[in-house]
């Protein structure tokens, strides 16, 4: 027989105020992305009047349509894309790689490899040093300037590392009692049975990717190689909103848009992919980061 605890009268005052302050905090990280959603899908001369907290009042779709008919947002849209598929399976699959290497006994200056890679979670070059590297590796003003220099990430590698050395040893003997070698049993049996991890780590690297712009801003003078984050830096930063609002004069949406409605509808449509790709990955995402933590 199993008795219900009653629960005293401080512990049920605990979990009422334990209960309002989550509530609180969720309210102040949630509504300003809610503030920015609402006055995104509003009249823009309506915005300007101010008022707006809850619900759009003039709802309008015309923001959105301003900010898709502006120049070079769809190009900036595929190199984004472009970069977080291509960014993430060379990542992950470079990463994990040294990371199987490095997690099996017997590596020959394994634990000097995995000094020096401490190392570098504490110290690094500096952006001066990092910008004339990839000037002479001839990366700027080129697309792989996304994925070579972070294709590989430490801190990413002791994730993988914890992981692969939970996996049981007779898989790799059953695999090589049938004759595969060391990438055979990589490719066939390591990866197939790391999905969590691999998951995790494909999050982690696609949310970066995704965001960032600063890559954008250094190492990119072509237009045509911009990220979508870096567009919308210049957006908001540079003020090329009024450049939209001028490559838009003559069409019928420069009557109901703004400057401003332009800003919030192009943060809406730079973030909403990411954001409805996590759901997706959060159980792996969960579970990896567990394996990591509590394991090893």
């Amino acid at each position: 027989m199993f008795s219900l605890k009653r629960k005293t009268t401080g512990e049920a005052l605990f979990d009422i105020a334990n209960n309002l302050v989550m509530l609180c905090i969720c309210f102040i990280t949630l509504y300003p992305i809610w503030y920015v959603l609402i006055n995104a899908f509003n009249d823009g001369n309506d915005a300007m009047l101010g008022g707006i907290y809850w619900w759009p009042r003039m709802f309008t779709l015309k923001n959105f349509d301003a900010v898709f008919a502006s120049p070079g947002i769809m190009t900036a849209m595929g190199i984004t894309v472009a970069k977080t598929v291509l960014g993430v399976l060379v990542h992950v699959f470079f990463t994990a790689m040294v990371a199987y290497a490095l997690s099996r006994k017997g590596l020959i200056g394994g634990k000097l490899y995995i000094l020096l890679g401490t190392i570098t979670l504490f110290f690094n070059g500096g952006l001066i040093p990092t910008f004339l590297l990839n000037r002479d590796l001839h990366l700027l003003d080129n697309f792989l300037v996304y994925i070579i220099p972070v294709m590989f990430s430490f801190f990413d590698l002791i994730i993988f590392m914890t992981f692969f050395r939970e996996i049981p040893e007779g898989l790799e003997e059953a695999a090589r009692i049938d004759g595969a070698n060391d990438w055979s049993i990589f490719l066939r049996v390591v990866l197939p049975v790391s999905m969590p991890v691999i998951a995790t780590i494909a999050l982690f690297h696609g949310v970066y990717q995704w965001n960032d712009y600063f890559a954008g801003i250094i190492y990119i003078n072509n237009p045509d190689l911009q990220p979508i984050q870096t567009y919308l830096f210049r957006v908001v930063a540079q003020s090329s909103s009024n450049q939209m609002m001028v490559a838009l004069q003559g069409s019928s949406v420069t009557k109901t848009v703004t400057s401003q409605s332009i800003k919030l509808a192009t943060m809406v449509v730079t973030t909403l992919p990411i954001v409805f790709v996590y759901p997706f990955l959060q159980r792996y995402f969960v579970k990896g980061m567990m394996i990591g933590s509590i394991k090893g």
